[in-house]
């Protein structure tokens, strides 16, 4: 029993293991990614959904309301089906992590950027970090390629790692499915302009909402394994003025922890956004691109073992102090069924009828008697 249970244990913890060896394997699919194909259906939906350019912004809410939930429920419903099919509901939850998760994709896009660097190629850095970032590359000095490049490691290390971690954890394949999606939905309708300001409020709330925790955890994270004090201090100066509450921390404390100068403007559909200065030291260069790959491989590193521990502690603890019946509970329960007794053997006799033309019960403790009123007849104070 004490090994079965230890075995269980261990459970979630090989799993997460299983989906970031399956990632660092296999990567992410080049072809037919299951995220990709959802993105599709949401371009679908967003279509039948979204109604009248000109409608009015209530109507736009709720249509936004209305598409989040026709993609998420019968998804996130159809996981939590599929996670119960003993085997088969193992295998699909490693599975679908290993789709949520991108631990070999971002380094590797990370990677093209600073190989472009080291040939001296700034156009060729510019396209790749165009795969990482929203923003306009075009234009971007070596400063603002190297800047990007960090800051998308770091963000997308809570977004496409952590942050799924968290939720798989916490609430299985049907967790890490509903963060995934909705991150998926943010990242197509969360957008402050005509369009999406407020059909796409709906899925810019609720990605806030499932990030909260873990964009937090990471921060702390990124924080214990750089530059502790500067991280920290970046974190409870700079990022409540970004724009983004999860991403304002994760990139604040990151930034900190390399102690490297991130944020400032870019260029976003046309437009120049100010952004606060987050970090501190020097502004980020090629060289910091491969420590903010590092710091995101370290921290992977560390919620593994802290999470294998974890359950290791909460093995150990439940065998060493197995749960025990109440006493006290155990004597009221004995009663009741001595009760229970005591009234089964109490027959029921039918006497001559009265005046009344009815015939009225007699009780005898013996055998006689021609039945026996059943226990589930008796109620009990």
């Amino acid at each position: 029993m004490q090994l079965m249970e230890f075995i269980n244990h261990l459970a979630m913890p090989s799993m997460l293991l299983a989906a970031v060896l399956l990632d660092r394997w296999l990567g992410e699919p080049r072809r037919f990614h299951p995220l990709v194909g959802f993105g599709n259906l949401a371009r679908r939906i967003e279509n039948i959904c979204y109604g009248a350019a000109d409608a009015a912004p209530t109507a736009h809410y709720l249509r936004g309301i209305v598409a989040v939930c026709a993609l998420l429920i019968p998804l996130v419903a159809l996981a939590t089906l599929l996670q119960q099919l003993a085997i088969f509901g193992t295998l699909f939850s490693i599975v679908l992590l290993y789709f949520a998760i991108a631990p070999r994709s971002l380094r590797e896009h990370a990677e093209r950027v600073a190989n472009a660097f080291s040939a001296g190629d700034l156009p060729g850095t510019r396209r790749q970090v165009s795969y990482l970032v929203s923003r306009d590359t075009s234009q971007l000095d070596e400063s603002g390629v190297a800047r990007a490049t960090v800051e998308s490691v770091l963000e997308n290390g809570n977004d496409a790692i952590f942050a799924a971690l968290f939720w798989f954890v916490l609430a299985g394949a049907p967790g890490v499915l509903l963060y995934r999606l909705s991150n998926t939905l943010d990242a197509m309708w969360g957008y402050r302009n005509k369009r999406y300001n407020y059909f796409g409020w709906a899925a810019a709330r609720l990605d806030d909402v499932l990030n909260f925790i873990p964009s937090r955890l990471t921060a702390l994270s990124y924080a214990l394994l750089g530059h502790t004090s500067s991280a920290l201090r970046c974190w409870r100066q700079q990022a409540p003025a970004w724009d983004s509450p999860n991403a304002g921390p994760v990139m604040a404390a990151g930034a900190g922890a390399l102690r490297v100068q991130l944020g400032g403007a870019a260029i976003y559909h046309g437009a120049v956004e100010q952004r606060p200065a987050l970090g501190c030291g020097m502004a980020a260069g090629a060289a910091d691109i491969a420590r903010a790959v590092r710091l995101v491989q370290h921290t992977l590193y560390a919620w593994l073992i802290v999470i294998t521990l974890g359950a290791l502690l909460l093995s150990w603890y439940e065998t060493s102090h197995p749960v025990r019946s109440d006493p006290s509970t155990s004597l009221r329960t004995k009663g009741i069924v001595e009760e229970h007794k005591s009234m089964a053997s109490v027959n029921v006799g039918w006497a001559v009828p009265t005046m009344s033309g009815r015939a009225r019960p007699t009780f005898d403790s013996g055998s006689s008697g021609l039945g026996v009123l059943p226990i589930s007849g008796w109620q009990h104070a």
